[in-house]
């Protein structure tokens, strides 16, 4: 009788000690071959390279190095800023979509004319959609139209009016082709019946050059790039190319104002990733760009610099790139742009 007692005592030991066991592991084995295991975070282990792709000293390299000011408070690899510019931004962003994507190569500037109006205009060499991901968007600038301090104009209506008067084309200093100032001014020559001659730089920093320089009737530039110049007296403003004016230039009438039924929301500026890049890279970034959003130092650099941040995280840049692509689409046919 205490034989057979022994025995399930020594039966029970063995469940409860296999239980013990089984709950130490989870309550399941240690490994499931039927589901994958998850990836890990993300962190990176080496620098950063942040390709512009434009040249320096316009505002899509001056918002680039306020991201490098407070990189290293967010990320614990230090970042290098690379301008590659050429063929209007689009050297720089097919360099990035061709690159590895293991989170070490990114783009700044993302959402410029390259990606939302040159697809619209000429063949690509590269797919804005489908070889680079969205990350995150930082920035929106509006499109300041400007002319030299020693210009004979003041407004855009004399502008116009000389241009008719005379028959002769309005030279127009841009930065870059297809981008949202070259936009501007072919909008501005649709719109008001008179023919805008858009000169292509290589970024806004050396369309400013031309203009100072009295080379074009007019120019354009982002509040940020133009403000320097607008304290100098340097260059005059004389119209804003956006639905409401521009808080930072409260003075400047818009072009809807001067009659000109025209305006666009001006230069998209965020980042992203290469084709291929994994979710959890992408998913990194995009909170790493939120906190660096939230910087207090950032938000003084930004203001400093009369630059709006306007975070989306991926998910919502994506939709928000894929609506303005369609709105430019629009846009380029009613001026009659679009690729024939």
């Amino acid at each position: 009788m205490n034989s057979k007692r022994n025995w399930k005592i020594i039966l029970c030991l063995v469940v409860v000690v296999s239980l013990i066991a089984l709950a130490g592991c989870g309550g399941k084995p240690a490994s499931d071959p039927k589901k994958p295991a998850a990836a890990p975070a993300f962190k990176p282990d080496k620098p950063v390279t942040i390709v512009v792709p434009m040249a320096a000293g316009g505002s899509t390299d001056m918002l680039a190095r306020a991201v490098e000011k407070v990189w290293n408070k967010h990320c614990p690899q230090p970042v290098q800023i690379v301008n590659k510019p050429g063929g209007g931004g689009i050297e720089g962003a097919r360099f990035v979509s061709r690159a590895k994507p293991d989170g070490y190569t990114l783009t700044l500037g993302y959402g410029s004319g390259h990606d939302l109006v040159m697809p619209h205009l000429q063949k690509m060499e590269y797919d804005p959609f489908k070889d680079l991901v969205p990350i995150a968007r930082l920035s929106i600038h509006s499109v300041v139209v400007l002319v030299p301090e020693k210009s004979q104009f003041k407004s855009m209506k004399e502008i116009i009016d000389w241009a008719k008067k005379e028959n002769k084309p309005v030279t127009a200093s841009v930065s870059v082709t297809a981008g949202a100032v070259d936009l501007v001014m072919r909008g501005i020559g649709k719109s008001a019946g008179i023919t805008v001659t858009p000169l292509p730089h290589s970024g806004g920093s050396q369309a400013m050059t031309t203009l100072l320089g009295g080379q074009t009737i007019m120019g354009g530039g982002h509040p940020a790039e133009i403000i320097p110049q607008l304290k100098a007296n340097r260059v005059r403003a004389i119209g804003i190319a956006t639905p409401e004016r521009d808080p930072a230039l409260p003075n400047v009438p818009t072009l809807k104002e001067q009659g000109i039924n025209f305006y666009t929301w001006g230069s998209v500026k965020g980042m992203a990733a290469p084709k291929g890049t994994p979710p959890e890279i992408i998913a990194y970034y995009s909170d790493l760009f939120k906190k660096i959003s939230e910087d207090p130092d950032f938000k003084k650099i930004m203001a400093d610099l009369v630059q709006p941040i306007q975070y989306q995280n991926s998910t919502e840049y994506a939709a928000f790139m894929k609506q303005a692509y369609d709105d430019y689409g629009k846009l380029v046919k009613e001026l009659g742009l679009d690729k024939k």
